[in-house]
């Protein structure tokens, strides 16, 4: 692809911010296939540079590259050999308020954002659908960024080439309150308890309460969500992972949760209530004083379900990055 010089000076003069939401996934049975995006965000900045810069700020970020090995920078750069341009070096600036390996989507938040601030540098010449298979591919299920990308709950599938998506607005009763123990667990790790082979019986009960959760998030009936959220594939085994996680699956939907399940690999749980029920500090009490009699020390949060995807902003002159954050960041 041939670049005009007036192009490139354009792309040297563009400065692009986006908002990326985090999101929770599996929603109990729908395992690497259900999931949802939810109002915490990574929030960044890109540029062409003459020398590669990344800043990083918030303590969610502590620990992560700042050169060419950043994740955002080689997103990015994979945008630009799919779209045959070359730039070389980019200033990135991010800020995050999503928990790092803790099932918030912050990896999936990641390889969306920097696909989606590279799309926007150059003048968007991947489609969506672009970004949601390369970040797919790489994340290698689609429920995350599916969530991150599009919003909302999503319903999504991948064949190892191309991921499908379909987009559910949430239920506006529906909320969300995440409990998230202070200990990081990694995917790969929550991925190695899972068994090799699934019988029959508890693949047609995973596959009956997908489809019933699905349904009963699409018409607002929340009162089938209990049942919906249940799952034999991957919860009973990850359980030892995180202590208290049983007794919280067994026992949360009788201290007001309509359905609790662990939020994508942990070891965050997510506990979906009716915005209107008076058991919600109830709720909130037992999700954290169950995991303080494991000596876990953990944080509640109440959460938003929310109905949009990637943000783009488009007025990047008249307010600093920090003081767009400052504006919009859940303290």
């Amino acid at each position: 692809m041939m670049i005009e010089q007036d192009q490139q000076e354009q792309w040297h003069n563009h400065t692009v911010r986006i908002a990326v939401p985090a999101s929770t996934a599996n929603l109990g049975p729908g395992f690497d296939t259900l999931g949802m995006a939810v109002n915490l965000y990574s929030w960044i900045e890109m540029k062409v540079a003459t020398e590669t810069k990344i800043t990083l700020l918030g303590d969610e970020l502590y620990g992560i590259p700042t050169d060419k090995t950043n994740l955002i920078y080689k997103m990015a750069q994979l945008v630009f050999q799919k779209a045959q341009v070359t730039i070389p070096d980019l200033e990135i600036t991010m800020y995050s308020d999503i928990p790092l390996t803790r099932g918030l989507g912050s990896s999936a938040s990641a390889f969306v954002g920097g696909l989606c601030a590279a799309n926007a540098l150059i003048g968007f010449p991947l489609t969506d659908k672009d970004i949601l298979n390369i970040s797919t591919a790489i994340e290698k299920h689609p429920d995350n960024v599916a969530a991150s990308l599009y919003g909302g709950i999503v319903v999504a599938t991948w064949d190892g080439q191309e991921a499908n998506c379909i987009q559910i607005t949430p239920p506006e009763d529906l909320e969300t309150l995440v409990v998230i123990p202070d200990f990081q667990l990694s995917t790969s790790k929550a991925r190695e308890v899972l068994p090799s082979q699934l019988s029959v019986a508890d693949a047609i009960f995973n596959i009956s309460r997908s489809s019933l959760l699905v349904a009963a998030l699409s018409l607002g009936q929340l009162e089938m969500i209990k049942t919906g959220m249940q799952d034999r594939l991957h919860q009973p085994y990850r359980a030892s992972l995180v202590p208290g996680m049983q007794q919280i699956l067994e026992q949360a939907t009788e201290q007001g949760a309509l359905g609790i399940a662990l939020s994508g690999a942990g070891p965050t749980m997510i506990a979906f209530v009716d915005r209107h029920s008076q058991q919600k500090e109830q709720l909130e009490h037992y999700l954290v004083d169950t995991m303080k009699a494991q000596d876990i020390t953990a944080q509640a949060m109440w959460l938003q379900p929310v109905k949009e995807g990637v943000i783009y902003y488009d007025d990047t002159e008249s307010h600093s990055f920090m003081d767009v954050i400052k504006g919009e960041v859940r303290l």
